[in-house]
């Protein structure tokens, strides 16, 4: 299954595993920018997004190979922050290309290289690996009839099994992979409100790559995540008489059906 944005958390991991490892910096300015990656981690470093881009979306609806990085940070006007960093909050795929870009330094290899031997080796999550190609997607559960390249996800997609979605983010969460410190700044949620139509939250929040907020089922923790043909949802429930961590993947493109489901089975747990 295509992980779609739940790969944010699997980013947000393999960064931190590197501020561990002394390779970054979690508060430090970045190459002369006014932000960090906490900002970066947290969407409130002030860049932009894509995705709002009417260019971008009828370039993937034409099935237009994905642009260069150069075009891509050029067209979404990556340099003219839209508000001061740590100052506000806004969803960013471009603040997550960065991250991957960082990565991929400090690592030496190209994504998928990194996430393997930082996170998905040590792990023993035998499934996992980057989309590559409009094939790597054709394999996947529900196929790519729509041909999509997977270059438009420019921070990378995950491919993986829902177990080893799930295995992922418990195991993370448990503290396999981080000292506690850094794990705890990854589950510091910034507030962003309250309900969201259509979908399960009573709370809404934003860690280091993870979605923080309350369900009927209690305090969730995760990514949600959706692209051409299909969903995903990954989230734990702490606070459950047994803690449970849950991995939901079906067709469609909105995520609060996956997530309702998500949350239903949690209840059950």
């Amino acid at each position: 299954m295509p992980w779609w944005s739940f790969t944010k958390t699997a980013l947000a991991a393999a960064a931190l595993k590197l501020v561990a490892d002394g390779k970054l910096a979690l508060d430090e300015p970045i190459a002369g920018r006014p932000y960090t990656l906490r900002h970066l981690l947290q969407h409130r470093a002030g860049l932009p997004d894509y995705g709002a881009l009417s260019a971008y979306r009828e370039a993937v609806r034409r099935g237009d190979a994905p642009w260069d990085e150069g075009e891509l940070l050029a067209r979404v006007g990556a340099d003219r922050l839209l508000f001061a960093p740590g100052q506000g909050w806004l969803y960013s795929n471009i603040g997550y290309l960065l991250v991957r870009r960082m990565i991929e330094h400090q690592a030496g290899e190209k994504i998928g290289g990194a996430l393997r031997h930082l996170l998905f080796d040590p792990l023993g999550l035998l499934s996992t690996h980057v989309a590559a190609t409009v094939d790597d997607l054709a394999r996947t559960a529900w196929g790519n009839g729509r041909r999509y390249d997977p270059g438009w996800v420019y921070h990378g997609l995950v491919v993986g099994t829902p177990g080893d979605a799930a295995r992922f983010l418990d195991r993370l969460l448990s503290g396999a992979v981080l000292p506690r410190a850094l794990l705890d700044a990854m589950t510091t949620s910034h507030p962003l409100g309250g309900a969201l139509p259509g979908r399960p939250w009573q709370t809404t929040g934003y860690g280091l790559g993870l979605m923080i907020g309350c369900t009927e089922a209690g305090l969730a923790l995760g990514h949600s995540g959706a692209g051409p043909g299909s969903v995903a949802a990954v989230y734990h429930f702490p606070g459950r008489k047994a803690a449970s961590t849950i991995a939901v993947f079906g067709k469609g493109e909105a995520e609060g059906p996956a997530e309702a489901e998500v949350v239903r089975l949690a209840r059950l747990a």
